[in-house]
C-alpha cells in the first residue's frame, strides 16, 4: 500500500512523464542507430539484415589521411574558444563591476548578451557581408590604414582565428552575467576593511574580488572541459568553405559531409560514436574535477 506521502507527491511523478517521455523518445531509442558503426548499411535491406562487420569502420575513419588533421582542428578551435572564452567575461565582468552609474552598467549588459540570442544562420550572414574582403567594413577600415584586405573566411591562416574571436564575441555576454552573479556574494566589509588599510581598486580586485570570483572560475572552467570536441558544427558550417577545410574542418562538419552527402551511413556513425565516446570521457573527467577543486557535486 502507498503511504499517504506517496500519495499526495504522486501528481509530481505524472508531471514529470511527459519529460521522460520525451527523454525516451530522443535520447535512448536513438541508441539503436548505433549499431550502424559496425554493419555494412545496404539501404533496400531490412536493417537488421545488413552484414556485421565490427570495427571496420572504426579502423578505416583511424587510417583516413584527413582524420588526424580533422581531430587536431577539433581540439585547436575548441580549446580557443574555451580559454578566450573564459579570460574575457572575466575581464569585462570585473570592468562593468567598476562602473558606479548603473543605467551604464545595464545598458552594457544588454548590448553584449543580445548576439547570444541570435543563431549562427543569422550571424552567418551578417559575418560574410562585414568581414568580405571587397565590401566589408572590417576591410575597408583596415584599408584606410594602409592595410591590404584579409581574406578571414577564406584563408587558412585567418579562418581558426575568426571562429574563436566571433564564437567569444556572440557567448562571452552571457559568461559575463554569470561572474557578474557571482561579485554579488563577495561581503562588501572586505572591501571597506581594505580601503582602511590603504589599499587601491586593483589591490583590492587583485586580493578580494577575484578570490571571491575563483570557486566559479574554477568551476566553470572544469566544467568546459567536456566541450573540448565541440568546436561549434552550427558556426563553422555556415561559416566555411572548401577552402578553408585545411584548417577549418573538424568532426561534426566531417560526419555531416560523409553521412548526409555522400550517404555514408555506417561511416559517419562511426565517427560520430567516436566523438561520443571521447567527450563521455572528458565530461567524467570534468565533473570529477569539479568535485576536486570546486566541491560541486551533480548528486
Amino acid at each position: 500500500m502507498l503511504s499517504k506521502k506517496s500519495i499526495r507527491q504522486l501528481p509530481l511523478h505524472f508531471m514529470l512523464l511527459p519529460g521522460l517521455l520525451l527523454v525516451l523518445i530522443y535520447s535512448y531509442v536513438p541508441f539503436f542507430g548505433l549499431s550502424l558503426a559496425f554493419v555494412k548499411f545496404l539501404p533496400g535491406r531490412p536493417f537488421l539484415d545488413n552484414p556485421w562487420v565490427g570495427l571496420s569502420h572504426f579502423k578505416y575513419v583511424l587510417e583516413m589521411p584527413n582524420s588526424l588533421r580533422v581531430l587536431g582542428n577539433t581540439f585547436y578551435i575548441a580549446f580557443f574558444k574555451i580559454m578566450v572564452g573564459q579570460l574575457v567575461p572575466i575581464i569585462v565582468a570585473l570592468l562593468l563591476n567598476e562602473l558606479r552609474k548603473n543605467w551604464l552598467k545595464r545598458s552594457v549588459q544588454t548590448l553584449i548578451y543580445l548576439p547570444h540570442f541570435l543563431s549562427w544562420i543569422i550571424l552567418g550572414g551578417i559575418l560574410v557581408d562585414i568581414l568580405s574582403p571587397s565590401q566589408g567594413i572590417v576591410n575597408q577600415v583596415l584599408g584606410a590604414f594602409g592595410i591590404q584586405p584579409i581574406y578571414f573566411l577564406g584563408d587558412n591562416n585567418w579562418f581558426p582565428f575568426t571562429i574563436v574571436i566571433t564564437d567569444v564575441w556572440k557567448e562571452f555576454g552571457f559568461n559575463t552575467i554569470v561572474y557578474l552573479a557571482a561579485l554579488t556574494s563577495i561581503n562588501p566589509a572586505l572591501y571597506e576593511a581594505a580601503l582602511i588599510d590603504g589599499a587601491n581598486r586593483w589591490k583590492q580586485t587583485l586580493h578580494i574580488t577575484l578570490p571571491g570570483m575563483l570557486p566559479i572560475i574554477v568551476l566553470l572552467a572544469t566544467l568546459s572541459l567536456g566541450n573540448v570536441l565541440n568546436a561549434g558544427f552550427d558556426q563553422i558550417f555556415n561559416l566555411y568553405s572548401p577552402s578553408v577545410y585545411e584548417t577549418g574542418d573538424i568532426i561534426d562538419t566531417l560526419v555531416y559531409r560523409t553521412g548526409l552527402e555522400q550517404a555514408q551511413y555506417s561511416l559517419a556513425t562511426a565517427m560520430g560514436l567516436f566523438k561520443s565516446i571521447v567527450s563521455f570521457v572528458m565530461v567524467a573527467v570534468s565533473y570529477l574535477l569539479a568535485y576536486r577543486f570546486a566541491n560541486y557535486r551533480i548528486f
